[in-house]
C-alpha cells in the first residue's frame, strides 16, 4: 500500500491537447521559479526576484516541498510533493500555472488530467518507460525525464520524496529498454528507412545521405541520421535558405531543387519526402547522372505520398529503388514487436512501484524517528544541564562522562521503538504503530 504522501501530477499532453495548446502553455522551472517567495516559504532556497506574482486568493507555495516540471513538445506536466492538509491540489498546481501564463486557465481545464498519489507515481513511471509517449516505446523520453530531474536537482526544488519518484522512474525507464524490445525496433518510416540505407550499403558514416524535403518526415530523417552520428548529409529543398538553415549541423551542402542532378551524383544515399504533386526524380534526369556515376550504386528511398520517384526508375542499372509500401511491412514488424513487449514493461512498472512505495514509507517515518531523538535530545541535555549547576563545581572530566552517559542512555531507551518504526514499514500495523509512538512520546502529527 502507497504511504500516505501527498504527491501530485497536473498536466496535458499529444492525447489531450493540439500542440497551439501545449505552445502556449509550456514553461520550465525557471519559469516558475520568481513566483516563489521570500523567507521560509522558499523552495528553492535562492533569492529570485519576484517577476510574477500569484493572486492574493492563491494557496501558498509554502505548502509546496518538492517541485519538479516535466515540459516536451508533447507533453507539460508539473509534478509536486505537498505538504499535509493541502485541501485541493489541483486548484493549487492550476494557480501557479495560470500566474506563470498571466492567463485564465479555464478554457483548457477539460485538456488537463490531475493524477494524485499512486495514480501520479504510476503515470510517471510509464511515461519514462515510454508506454505514454505519440510513439510507442520512444526512446527520448527517457533522456527528457532525466533532464527534468536533473533539472530539479540544480534548481533545489525537488526534495526527498520527488527525488526518489524520479530515480525510480529513470531506473524504470532503463530497465524497460535493456529488457525488452520496446524500443529496439524502428517505429518510424524514416527510421526504418535509414535502417533500411544502412543494410544496403553498411556504415552511413562512410557514405553520403541527401535527404530532399524538410515537411514533417524530411525533418525526422534528418533527426534520425543527427542521432545516429551520421555526419556526411546534404539538403535539397524547393527554398534553398531553409535547406542552408537544416544542413547546418551536418558536414554536407544545400540545394535547391532545381539542382538535384549536381546532388544526386554526389549521393549514395537518398531520402525522399517532398509534397510535389508530380515526381521530382525522373528517369530522364537520372540517366545522365548514373553515367556519371560510373559504378557506383543509388538507393532511393521515396517516403513521399504521391512518390517523389518515377517508378521507372527502379529498371535503371545499379539504383535500388524503395517506397512507403515497401518499408510498411517493416514497420508494422516494428510496432507488433513493440506491442508485444508492452505486458514485460507493465511487469517492470509495477515492480519498480512496489520499491519506491518501500522507499516512500521509509522516508514517510525518518520525520517521526527524528522528532523522537530531537525530543529526547532536548530532555538529555536540560536535565544534564540541571544536574550539573545541582553539582556545581564539575570537574571537566566527570561532566565529559555523564555526556557520554546520558547519551547511551537516551540511544539505548530509543533502540527498540525506532527499530520498530522501521521494520514495521510496509505492513498493516505500521501506520497505528507510528501514530501511537507518536501519542506516547507527546509528538505533533506533521501539519498539526
Amino acid at each position: 500500500m502507497m504511504p500516505l504522501q501527498p504527491i501530485a501530477c497536473l498536466g496535458l499532453s499529444h492525447r489531450t491537447a493540439p500542440v497551439e495548446v501545449r505552445e502556449r502553455l509550456r514553461c520550465t522551472l525557471l519559469d516558475v521559479e520568481p513566483l516563489m517567495p521570500a523567507g521560509d516559504g522558499q523552495l528553492s532556497g535562492k533569492a529570485v526576484p519576484t517577476a510574477v506574482t500569484l493572486p492574493s486568493t492563491s494557496p501558498s507555495f509554502a505548502a509546496i516541498r518538492g517541485l519538479v516540471i516535466l515540459s516536451t513538445c508533447n507533453r507539460l506536466e508539473l509534478y509536486v510533493h505537498l505538504a499535509p492538509g493541502v485541501d485541493d491540489a489541483r486548484a493549487l498546481l492550476e494557480e501557479v500555472l495560470a500566474a506563470v501564463h498571466q492567463t485564465d486557465l479555464r478554457p483548457f481545464a477539460h485538456q488537463f488530467y490531475f493524477y494524485e498519489g499512486e495514480t501520479a507515481v504510476s503515470h510517471l513511471l510509464r511515461v519514462a518507460a515510454g508506454l505514454d509517449s505519440l510513439v510507442l516505446g520512444e526512446p527520448q523520453i527517457l533522456g527528457q525525464v532525466t533532464g527534468s530531474y536533473m533539472a530539479a536537482v540544480e534548481a533545489q526544488t525537488i526534495g526527498p520524496v520527488l527525488d526518489a519518484l524520479f530515480r525510480a522512474a529513470i531506473r524504470t525507464g532503463k530497465r524497460t529498454r535493456s529488457e525488452t524490445a520496446i524500443s529496439s525496433n524502428p517505429a518510424s518510416v524514416s527510421s526504418v528507412a535509414i535502417n533500411l540505407a544502412q543494410h544496403i550499403v553498411g556504415d552511413l558514416n562512410g557514405r553520403h545521405t541527401l535527404v530532399i524535403g524538410l515537411g514533417e518526415m524530411g525533418r525526422l530523417a534528418l533527426k534520425g541520421l543527427g542521432h545516429r552520428g551520421v555526419m556526411a548529409v546534404s539538403v535539397a529543398n524547393r527554398t534553398w535558405v531553409r535547406a542552408e538553415t537544416a544542413v547546418a549541423r551536418f558536414n554536407g551542402r544545400a540545394y535547391s531543387l532545381e539542382q538535384l542532378p549536381e546532388a544526386l551524383l554526389a549521393a549514395d544515399v537518398v531520402i525522399s519526402a517532398t509534397a510535389s504533386p508530380i515526381p521530382v526524380i525522373t528517369e530522364s534526369m537520372l540517366r545522365p547522372v548514373l553515367r556519371a556515376r560510373g559504378e557506383r550504386p543509388l538507393v532511393l528511398i521515396d517516403l513521399a505520398v504521391p512518390r517523389d520517384v518515377d517508378a521507372a526508375v527502379k529498371n535503371l542499372p545499379g539504383v535500388h529503388l524503395f517506397d512507403v509500401d515497401d518499408l510498411q511491412s517493416s514497420l508494422d514488424e516494428s510496432l507488433a514487436a513493440r506491442e508485444a513487449a508492452v505486458p514485460l514493461v507493465e511487469g517492470i512498472v509495477q515492480a519498480e512501484t512496489a520499491v519506491l512505495d518501500k522507499e516512500l514509507q521509509q522516508l514517510a517515518v525518518q520525520p517521526l524517528i527524528a522528532d523522537l531523538h530531537q525530543k529526547a535530545e532536548t530532555i538529555r541535555q536540560r536535565e544534564l544541564e540541571r544536574t550539573l549547576r545541582q553539582l556545581g563545581d564539575v570537574d571537566p572530566q566527570m561532566a565529559e562522562h555523564l555526556q557520554r552517559l546520558t547519551r547511551s542512555l537516551v540511544n539505548k531507551l530509543l533502540h527498540e521503538p525506532t527499530r520498530q518504526l522501521r521494520t514495521q514499514v510496509g505492513t498493516e500495523t505500521a501506520v497505528t504503530y507510528a501514530s501511537t509512538v507518536r501519542e506516547l512520546f507527546g509528538l505533533r502529527a506533521p501539519g498539526d
